[in-house]
């Protein structure tokens, strides 16, 4: 009577270390696995001081704050959620979120349209593109602080350069700054100064694209328009939700520019309160008003809005994003 072996086999273990097999036992790390670990652990270890440090030490004292009466001097007095319910009924806070959401329905689509056509100038196959890349992208060098001045300048109604092209085309001279609207809208201008920074985002999304596919669309008749709309718009749709959602926060913290602009024209928020954002308001609690509570409690409301806004874009963003970039 023979008996046959059967050769051994070898098996590789489907289970991650650390977690429970098919057969309830707890799979064994090895001394190399734990060795990795804690190399990048290491490695991130900056990365994680930063945030426990820098966000969420800052969230947690923030709310805490902000269930306080306190002024920075003195004692800080326990008021539970009254910062909060001040912060709904106030009239000036219901001010500066309409301002903001003004601004942000206006800048932040504008900004991801001018950041588009930026990038689609910056992906031109020319012998000179690198000046061109260059000479697009220095504007967003230049600090908002030091561009909100410039701006101050370029629309005075009596010196400003807007003013006096307006003139070319028989509009009288305007004081920009002087209308709640006008001066929003000069503040939505200024801040498409900064829209190299999404441009870039947009040009590597651009690059990344195979050009086989536009090869073939060539092939079938498509003009450049419709590779755009067709190709280009949707292949870039991952660039454009990282970008809406920059943008969305950038907007809602807009501050240096209304900043810069309301000291020169009549004081923080003017003119009649027209650009008085809801980080200036926070700011002029916090600084001017040594109400602390008050302005903390309004920072954790601001959180609270750029979280529930940032999810419902990419609950949304499920029917408009595709990540597939392939050729094949």
């Amino acid at each position: 009577m023979t008996t046959t072996t059967r050769p051994a086999t070898a098996t590789r273990p489907t289970d991650p270390p650390g977690t429970t097999g098919r057969r309830g036992r707890k799979v064994p790390w090895t001394a190399a696995e734990k060795r990795r670990v804690r190399i990048g652990i290491a490695f991130i270890s900056p990365w994680i001081v930063g945030v426990l440090v820098f966000v969420a030490y800052p969230l947690i004292y923030s709310f805490v704050i902000s269930l306080t009466r306190y002024s920075g001097m003195n004692g800080a007095t326990f008021v539970g959620f009254g910062n909060y319910v001040a912060a709904v009924i106030d009239p000036l806070v219901h001010t500066a979120v309409g301002n903001t959401l003004f601004y942000a329905a206006i800048a932040v689509p504008v900004g991801i349209v001018v950041a588009i056509v930026i990038a689609l100038a910056m992906n031109q196959d020319v012998k000179e593109i690198s000046w061109y890349r260059t000479a697009l992208y220095i504007p967003s060098l230049i600090p908002t602080f030091a561009l909100a001045f410039i701006f101050v300048v370029l629309v005075n109604p009596q010196t400003g350069i807007v003013n006096q092209a307006l003139k070319l085309f028989g509009v009288p001279a305007t004081n920009l700054l002087g209308d709640p609207t006008t001066a929003k809208l000069v503040i939505v201008a200024l801040a498409q100064m900064g829209a190299g920074n999404a441009a870039l985002v947009f040009l590597a999304g651009m690059r990344g694209i195979p050009k086989t596919l536009y090869e073939a669309a060539r092939v079938d008749g498509a003009g450049p328009v419709r590779q755009f709309f067709a190709l280009t718009l949707p292949l870039i749709s991952p660039a454009i939700l990282f970008n809406l959602i920059t943008g969305i926060s950038n907007g809602l913290q807009v501050f240096t520019e209304a900043y810069v602009i309301s000291s020169g024209t009549g004081g923080l928020g003017s003119p009649d309160n027209g650009t008085l954002f809801y980080m200036l308001y926070l700011y002029k609690n916090a600084f001017s008003y040594a109400q602390l509570g008050f302005a903390s409690a309004m920072a954790v409301l601001l959180f609270l809005a750029g979280m529930v806004l940032s999810g419902l874009v990419y609950w949304l963003s499920r029917r408009f994003v595709n990540y597939d970039v392939s050729g094949e």
